[in-house]
């Protein structure tokens, strides 16, 4: 882990620490006290800095919000790590082949037809060797004290995705899915049918499901009603899962931010 800058968020007290892992770039958020939760999101350039983000100066505000969430339930805001995706011009599909859900695909899941994707798709998918990167070598160099039962992993669009199928691959190293605008139609029914499926059982685990109404949000909801109809039959109840739909929301950094404290507070209020 090579330290590259230190920066600071207007009203968050302390350092953001910008770290290279041989040559993958993870911006984290220690808070002063203790941290005894951790959050993990997924892309990274956009939790934090403004100069980074996809969308110019948007970001999740995720500092702001944790420590808000947690000032209101008296408790020390969590640590946050934001690992940055691997999409850069030279490679434009790095995104992709971090965040798709890798056996899924493998097993033949069909990607939608208007979605474009390289000629060698399946083979050139490491969503895996991304995920064991997170838990094997991020999340033990920043912050190694704090428990899975404590940790969370968060992300949007592509992101929901990796984070509902990390939660199915690896339910012992985090116990809370927050997915925020989950990008089912890169697979259509078949990719909702296979997440929900997968996932650990209600009785260890709690998932956060949202998304908004405008833009690509617009052509969520027949999938997510599906997921919701399949997650009642797993069981999952209201203190374990949340569907949300957020009216005139769209699929942008400022519009999640605006709702991050209820993700947050569903999480971090046990």
């Amino acid at each position: 882990m090579k330290e590259i800058k230190r920066f600071q968020i207007r009203g968050v007290a302390g350092d953001v620490k910008r770290v290279d892992f041989d040559g993958r770039i993870v911006d984290y958020w220690l808070p002063k006290e203790p941290a005894s939760y951790l959050l993990i999101a997924h892309d990274g350039q956009n939790v934090f800095d403004g100069r980074t983000s996809t969308h110019r100066g948007q970001t999740w505000k995720m500092a702001q919000s944790a420590n808000r969430v947690s000032k209101e339930l008296g408790i020390a805001p969590p640590a946050i790590i934001g690992v940055w995706h691997s999409g850069t011009k030279d490679n434009p599909w790095g995104r992709g082949k971090d965040l798709v859900p890798e056996k899924y695909f493998r097993d033949g899941i069909s990607v939608a037809k208007d979605v474009s994707v390289p000629s060698d798709h399946p083979d050139f998918l490491h969503g895996d060797t991304y995920l064991r990167s997170i838990f094997e070598e991020y999340v033990p160099a920043i912050a190694p004290a704090i428990s899975p039962s404590h940790t969370a992993m968060i992300g949007s669009s592509m992101g929901g995705l990796a984070t509902l199928y990390a939660v199915a691959q690896l339910p012992d190293k985090f116990t809370t899915a927050l997915a925020l605008s989950t990008h089912w139609p890169f697979g259509g029914n078949e990719l909702v049918e296979r997440t929900i499926k997968e996932l650990p059982s209600p009785s260890t685990h709690k998932i956060w499901m949202s998304h908004g109404t405008k833009g690509l949000d617009s052509a969520y909801a027949p999938f997510q009603h599906l997921a919701d109809k399949l997650m009642a039959e797993r069981g999952y109840l209201p203190h374990n899962f949340v569907s949300k739909v957020y009216e005139r929301s769209g699929h942008n950094e400022r519009s999640w931010a605006k709702y991050l404290d209820q993700p947050m507070r569903f999480w971090l209020n046990t």
